[in-house]
């Protein structure tokens, strides 16, 4: 909800900076850089935050593995190819910094319970940007694609499972990923902030050596979601 209010403060500040008469998103404002989206390739940089979860399918009915989401760190880098006045394909190469721990509540071993799934992710998103007709020196689009992601952190070479306190996962994920955001043209560079979903496609979970495993052995699918919160440089 964080992340939530953060946008909305954003917005709300840009909608009090488009009222008639203040500054360069007024009512009659001096149009910067005119022809920026015209170029057929362009470059730029973001930071943002995240928070990863897991969503979780069963074999059988039982109480839900819960998911205690932390805030993460996301930087990486921009490349955009026009298309047409309105669509551009973009590749945003970044690295992802994020932690979910899990707590297990049939387990009532308190070390047990809890396991930290740390990740460090290197992102390839390949994405189509779809804009509206550029108001002034504001434009919004949506955005919308896939990606595959390589987690550093997944364990999955490892031979110990959770009974030697080590989670494990698959090293690559194939996700997909929506959002919006708006294009804000200062006089030297373009500023957009977005918030977007990304929704894992396939089982992540390497399961514990021990079929009956009370960490894995219920477990029919684990795949990542979450949201982001980019702060992009042009």
């Amino acid at each position: 909800m964080k992340k939530f209010f953060v946008l909305l403060s954003l917005i709300t500040c840009i909608n009090g900076f488009s009222q008639p008469g203040i500054g360069m998103f007024g009512k009659n404002p001096i149009i910067n850089l005119e022809n920026f989206d015209k170029q057929r390739v362009h470059w730029g940089y973001y930071l943002g935050f995240n928070s990863y979860d897991f969503k979780f399918d069963y074999i059988e009915p039982d109480k839900d593995i819960e998911v205690q989401s932390t805030t993460g760190f996301n930087v990486g880098l921009i490349g955009n190819l026009r298309i047409m006045e309105y669509l551009d394909l973009r590749f945003e190469p970044g690295l992802y910094y994020a932690q979910r721990n899990l707590v297990y509540p049939n387990i009532e071993d308190p070390f047990d319970r809890l396991r930290e799934v740390k990740s460090t992710y290197i992102n390839f998103p390949l994405l189509l940007k779809f804009s509206s007709k550029r108001i002034g020196n504001i434009r919004p689009y949506i955005v919308g694609g896939i990606s595959e992601s390589m987690n550093l952190g997944s364990n999955y070479k490892a031979k110990d499972d959770n009974y030697n306190e080590r989670f494990r996962m698959q090293k690559m994920t194939t996700n997909y990923e929506v959002g919006f955001g708006i294009d804000l043209y200062f006089e030297y560079f373009k500023f957009s902030p977005s918030i977007r979903g990304i929704f894992g496609l396939n089982d992540e979970l390497i399961r514990d050596n021990t079929p009956d495993s009370p960490w894995t052995g219920n477990v029919d699918s684990m795949k990542t979601r979450g949201v982001f919160i980019n702060f992009a440089f042009h």
